[in-house]
């Protein structure tokens, strides 16, 4: 059968037919040793026309849990697309991922470089490639990140909530969490959104480690969004009750009140009323310098790590929601046995 121009899907140098399956290396740049660093790209196209999404990770070179996701998804064997296109590229910020650092070489945040420029700095070089090569093909795409270095996040979408598309594609992904979150200057979900393509980023975990709820929430997600844009055969679930998420209305970083050692008394996910105490700082001799307390009740949905703290340092990211705080902690729960290995049936 003649395949039409209009269905060769061009990436760089690269022509991908309908129905084909194929892993290709996208020139970005070259090292100062002459050595040719190049975007891996995983390619899925179905015989049958339908959506393009792409799913993208490490923008932050130290975000691991979204390659190890993709990874996966990539061998997973109920991954059988029917309908469209998925572009997976598990390493965006190569040179990030190399050195185990969140920037580029030139010091430059990826994320804060969209468009990027042709002729521009390193990092406006890459953006500027990811965008043209990859999102301008896409209607869909999801941006998978972790917490930053020492900080863990509870498995969560951040989204365009007053997008219906976008709203219907976040309550979808099936994430105890939703966070309505306006787009920042410079991101890639900034530059995809101009692009007029509908963006989840997805948070979970800690930057530098695995962690497997985060990894398993971040595939089945992934699945449910495939399925739900009509690129997967639906699968019937007569087992489990579907995952509604809870729309945050805000949220808010404690912060620490005093510099010295910290001993936390909250978990991820854990219920958190007004006033109470979050952790205690000391010092290093075992004297209590202040408590940390909740100015506000909600879920915590982020929180510091390391048990080293100064003055003013951001230490818990609490959501506010309007509907009941422990009807939130206890779904939470629930989503956690469903996901862990114990309960393994992804």
């Amino acid at each position: 059968m003649k395949v039409s121009s209009t269905d060769i899907l061009r990436i760089g140098e690269f022509e991908i037919l309908p129905g084909e399956q194929r892993k290709i290396d996208l020139p970005v740049a070259k090292l100062y040793t002459d050595a040719d660093v190049s975007l891996p790209v995983h390619i899925i196209r179905a015989k049958k026309p339908g959506p393009t999404i792409f799913l993208s990770a490490a923008v932050h070179g130290d975000e691991l849990n979204g390659i190890e996701i993709i990874r996966r998804l990539i061998h997973e064997k109920k991954l059988k697309i029917t309908r469209g296109t998925v572009i997976a590229v598990p390493m965006v910020n190569v040179y990030g991922v190399v050195n185990q650092s969140r920037y580029m070489p030139d010091r430059r945040d990826l994320n804060r470089c969209f468009p990027g420029s042709a002729k521009g700095s390193l990092a406006g070089r890459v953006a500027h490639i990811f965008l043209n090569e990859i999102v301008k093909h896409c209607d869909y795409g999801i941006d998978l990140h972790t917490g930053a270095i020492h900080r863990s996040n509870l498995p969560q979408i951040r989204a365009d909530m007053s997008d219906p598309d976008t709203k219907a594609l976040a309550e979808v992904f099936g994430v105890p969490v939703v966070l309505n979150s306006t787009l920042v200057d410079g991101s890639l979900r900034e530059s995809a959104v101009k692009n007029e393509t509908k963006i989840l980023l997805y948070e979970a975990g800690e930057a530098l480690r695995f962690d497997e709820f985060s990894i398993r929430a971040g595939m089945k997600g992934i699945l449910n969004v495939l399925q739900y844009l009509g690129m997967t055969r639906k699968v019937v679930r007569t087992k489990k009750k579907k995952l509604v998420p809870f729309i945050a209305n805000g949220s808010q970083w404690v912060r620490a009140n005093a510099s010295g050692i910290v001993h936390n008394i909250v978990n991820l996910g854990d219920q958190i009323t007004k006033g109470q105490v979050l952790a205690e700082i000391g010092s290093p001799y075992g004297a209590i310098y202040d408590s940390v307390k909740a100015t506000r009740s909600g879920i915590l949905i982020g929180k510091q790590n390391i048990p080293l703290v100064q003055d003013g340092e951001a230490m818990f990211h609490v959501a506010y929601f309007s509907e009941d705080d422990e009807e939130i902690a206890e779904h939470i729960e629930n989503v956690q046995e469903q996901l862990l290995p114990e309960n393994d049936d992804t």
